[in-house]
């Protein structure tokens, strides 16, 4: 698949990166229909984050359509439609 990565401080590309592939029982793969980036991703962009990688994949909001559910998903199903938010929990 596609995806937009971080190549450097305020260098981005896409590139063809391994399709996704469940890991857990509530993991679902969500194929991208449209999508952004936002003001949080500046600092990923602009190197702030310490721990990015070159060929690291960028992008936290989007619609999309269910592919693929865990055996532990209950409340989406494939061919659902849905957007993901752009909370991103720090831990902290």
């Amino acid at each position: 698949m596609k995806a937009l990565c971080w190549e450097g401080v305020d260098k981005l590309a896409v590139e063809q990166v391994p399709d996704p592939v469940l890991r857990n029982d509530q993991d679902v793969i969500v194929r991208l229909i449209a999508s952004t980036t936002c003001g949080s991703d500046l600092h990923l962009i602009g190197g702030y984050i310490p721990f990015m990688r070159s060929g690291d994949v960028i992008g936290h909001e989007f619609l999309g359509e269910v592919v693929e559910v865990g055996a532990g998903v209950r409340r989406h199903k494939v061919g659902d439609r849905v957007v993901v938010c752009s909370f991103v929990g720090c831990g902290g």
